[in-house]
This record gives structure tokens, sequence and C-alpha cells, in this order.
């Protein structure tokens, strides 16, 4: 009997186990690979280091890399309009907590990249070491 319920423990452990985070399939936009860091200790980016602060990073992913300081971590999102075809708008831009799209003016949370739309913001992963931010994929 013991074993009965040491083997629903473990099953019920293993079924529980997830990464916790969404999924970050979306048809308009391209799996591209990420691999980028920067220095808040620079100028452009020096706005990083303070709590609801963001900044477009061009060239990387689709349309740009928004990074977001939101508090005790960072965020990093794809700057291209997540429920738009990735040739119809440019680069999102960033208004205070919020991405907008260009095309449809939906606003996108900086804080958990969800808006109104059926697919939230593409995100990347993100490691802090010191002042360097590194995103990747």
């Amino acid at each position: 009997m013991k074993k009965f319920w040491l083997l629903i423990l473990v099953v019920s452990v293993f079924f529980s186990c997830g990464d916790g985070e969404r999924s970050n399939n979306n048809p308009y936009i391209p799996n591209y690979n990420v691999n980028l860091s920067v220095d808040m200790n620079l100028p452009a980016y020096s706005n990083l280091k303070f709590v609801s602060n963001g900044v477009i990073v061009p060239n990387y992913g689709a349309k740009g890399i928004i990074i977001f300081n939101a508090g005790n971590t960072y965020n990093a999102y794809d700057a291209a309009c997540p429920n738009q075809e990735i040739s119809s708008c440019v680069a999102m831009t960033v208004d205070g907590i919020n991405a907008v799209c260009s095309c449809d003016k939906t606003s996108y949370s900086l804080f958990t990249g969800l808006g109104n739309k059926e697919y939230p913001l593409k995100q990347y992963r993100v490691q802090v070491t010191g002042t360097v931010i590194h995103v990747y994929n």
C-alpha cells in the first residue's frame, strides 16, 4: 500500500512541473535567434537602472527588442506587433509602462506582455550580471 501512495505522489509531482512561462508561439513573428547584451552604464541604456523605464534596441529579433525594468526583474520583448503581419507595421513604441502597436494602436503591458488581443508580446529570456543585461532565447 505504501508503494501505491508513493507512486501517486511521484506521478502528481511529475505532472505539476512546468517551466512557468507562457507559450511564445506566434504565427505572425518568426523565431529569430537573439543574443544581445547591453550595459546600463552606457548613456543609451542608463534609464534601465530605474523601475518602469524601457528602451528599444533596434536590429535584433523581428523589429527590435524592448527591454523594460519591471522592478525586481527585467523583461525583454520583441518590438513587432504580435497580432499583425510582420510586414504591415513598423516597430512598436514605448509609452510609459506600455508598448503600443503602430497599426492598431493596441497597448501591451511591459510588466506582463499582455494586451487585449489574441497573442501577447513575444518574450525573450533575460539574465542580469552587475550592470549588463543579457537577452537571449
